[in-house]
């Protein structure tokens, strides 16, 4: 039986839908404007790689800090002073004179914004919608659009970058996250008090933060230099390692931690995450790599791109518009494993079409049949993950899964763009065979995390 809202919780809903929807759009939305912003900046599709990565890093490594500090100075605060910093990071975007005040806006300030607005959206939702029915629907209308956001970001930023320029893209942004932080202050509340004696993991933030920057940033550094490459990643791993044994010490001492240990205890949470993960850097990985493609190499302009990129959008909002309907007849775990599958294909579709097959609306098939894989599978890895945990848990497991979904976006451009970035002026048709190659396998693992998961009934 479909759940209603309230009217109060239905407004409130709005900008929490918001909020996730610019947050992802800004994640893919650049990957159009690749050319415009080397060209006026004076960059690279490396230096512009970069930016991209670094944002969707920056939101993957302050995730879990930026949702322990709403319990200090509360949810609805830092929801606010997450969309101030957001705005005034996209404003300096639009201003940018040089790639580095770029990286400054859009890459840190877009990035800690985010940071400090998306774990209250998580937060305010599980404390606003008391069931578990009716909070797992409004998570799944978060998500789903949140994967609207990622899919319309190359259509909607090409439109503006072709008919304006790439800076007013900036300002739709600030636009748009004034319109949420106007729309919150009516009609979100806040129903739990501020804390501001509770405890805060300041070297547990700064270690997990750490290794994540250093996990990825070796990763970037693989085209220019592998052993910088192999000691930044080893360096991470070794950094985040540490994290882990030094939070499950302070937790066994009884002291404050910034993430417990028992969220990690649960197999069917751990695998929901993994294919949470996968599922973002499959999305961010085809559209960085698709649209570098169709830009550098085959010359198209953005909003050419970003045309072809409708296909994904309608592949996604096709599945995502049935996903309560498909939820009622299978399982999540099927619906999961039926999204990984139908990507993987659909990736396999765009490798192909390396050899020029059709000209650029040969990708159309590819795009369409990986973004309904995609948008099958993106609600379904959520509430998998929040349904693994009682109602004391959620705030935790929310502010984990947002963290990790961002890591795969910021994994997604991190690997296949080097990949493609590393060959694209000299061998630019094999890097983009390499590149779609790696997508496609990290589909094959979400694939096999995603059959791992126990079987369970057909929601009701």
């Amino acid at each position: 039986m479909a759940v209603r809202f309230s009217a109060s919780l239905r407004r409130a809903l709005i900008p929490f839908a918001l909020a996730q929807f610019i947050c992802s759009y800004a994640g893919s939305n650049m990957n159009v404007m690749i050319n415009d912003i080397s060209e006026d900046l004076n960059t690279t599709v490396s230096g512009v790689q970069v930016t991209i990565t670094v944002f969707l890093l920056v939101m993957a490594a302050l995730m879990i800090p930026g949702g322990k500090l709403t319990d200090r100075y509360g949810r609805k605060r830092c929801l606010t002073a997450g969309l101030l910093i957001y705005a005034v990071g996209a404003l300096l975007s639009a201003a940018a004179p040089g790639i580095w005040v770029l990286v400054l806006g859009n890459s840190i300030l877009e990035g800690i914004g985010t940071a400090l607005l998306i774990p209250p959206v998580y937060i305010l939702t599980t404390l606003l919608f008391t069931d578990m029915a009716s909070r797992a629907r409004a998570f799944g209308a978060i998500s789903a659009m949140g994967g609207i956001g990622a899919a319309t970001g190359p259509l909607i930023g090409g439109f503006i970058t072709s008919f304006f320029s790439w800076r007013v893209a900036f300002l739709f942004q600030a636009a748009i996250v004034i319109l949420i932080a106007v729309l919150s202050r009516k009609w979100v509340t806040d129903p739990l008090p501020a804390d501001p004696d509770m405890p805060f993991d300041v070297r547990g933030s700064i270690t997990s933060a750490l290794g994540l920057v250093l996990v990825v940033s070796g990763i970037l550094a693989a085209d220019d230099n592998l052993a910088l490459c192999a000691g930044m990643v080893i360096a991470g791993i070794g950094v985040l390692a540490w994290f882990f044994i030094s939070v499950r010490a302070r937790e066994r001492a009884g002291k404050p931690v910034l993430l417990s240990m028992v969220l990690f205890k649960n197999k069917t949470a751990n695998l929901g995450m993994i294919t949470q993960n996968l599922q973002w850097l499959m999305l961010m990985g085809t559209s960085f790599v698709v649209s570098a493609y169709l830009q550098v190499v085959r010359g198209y302009n953005a909003i050419e791109t970003g045309a072809i990129f409708t296909a994904t959008t309608a592949g996604l909002l096709l599945s995502s518009l049935g996903a309560e309907r498909f939820a009622r007849r299978r399982t999540q775990r099927t619906l999961i494993v039926a999204g990984f599958a139908i990507a993987v294909v659909g990736i396999a579709i765009l490798v192909p079409m390396v050899s020029n097959i059709g000209g650029a609306w040969a990708f159309v098939p590819g795009l369409f049949v990986s973004g309904f894989g995609l948008g099958l599978m993106l609600t379904p890895s959520v509430n998998v993950v929040q349904s693994a945990f009682g109602e004391d848990l959620q705030g935790e497991i929310s502010g984990l899964s947002r963290s990790v979904s961002n890591l795969g976006s910021s994994l997604g451009g991190a690997i296949a763009g080097t990949i493609l970035v590393a060959g694209i002026a000299a061998t630019p048709g094999r890097n983009y065979a390499l590149a779609m190659i790696a997508v496609a396998a990290a589909g094959v693992i979400g694939l096999a995390a995603a059959l791992a998961l126990p079987r369970g009934r057909v929601a009701t």
